[in-house]
């Protein structure tokens, strides 16, 4: 069976491509913020407050 290059190459772009630190995030990620928007409706609702519109 013929291979997709040989394996000596593997690698090679991804070894030689300077690691960039990532950026801190300036909202929380969409899982926590949802989280949070729930926990909040949560309460609204038990003060007997609107729900969502």
């Amino acid at each position: 069976m013929p291979s997709h290059g040989s394996l000596t190459k593997a690698g090679k772009v991804r070894k030689q491509t300077p690691k960039i630190p990532a950026k801190p995030r300036k909202n929380p990620a969409p899982r926590i913020r949802n989280k949070k928007e729930y926990k909040r409706l949560l309460i609204r609702l038990q003060q007997g407050g609107p729900g969502r519109r």
